[in-house]
């Protein structure tokens, strides 16, 4: 069984796009399948005063056991799939640190 996700959007209605490229990035998380049950994707539409419309996302990974792992950085773009591509990037890099490290994915509690 893969790893699950949901997906919040928060100040726009989201698009088959963005939520295409998000299921493109689950699948990098794949190798860490054993350790992970899903994930949560939050992408929220903010309105700086008088700047362009910037994304941010947030990802928090789920373990095995149902826990939430140390939450995933903001990413913020002017372009959502991209933060969407830099939030998957940052998960990567933290799952591969703490297997490599620890031998289990580190945790905030």
């Amino acid at each position: 069984m893969g790893i699950g996700m949901q997906i919040v959007y928060l100040g726009f209605a989201g698009s088959a796009a963005i939520e295409a490229e998000a299921g493109v990035q689950l699948l990098r998380l794949g190798r860490y399948g054993p350790a992970l049950a899903g994930c949560h994707l939050a992408i929220e539409l903010l309105r700086p005063r008088g700047g362009r419309p910037l994304y941010d996302v947030r990802l928090d990974l789920i373990s095995s056991d149902f826990h939430v792992l140390r939450p995933i950085g903001h990413c913020e773009s002017d372009d959502p799939q991209q933060a969407v591509r830099d939030a998957f990037d940052a998960a990567e890099k933290e799952l591969r640190l703490a297997t490599a490290g620890a031998g289990a994915v580190r945790r905030d509690h």
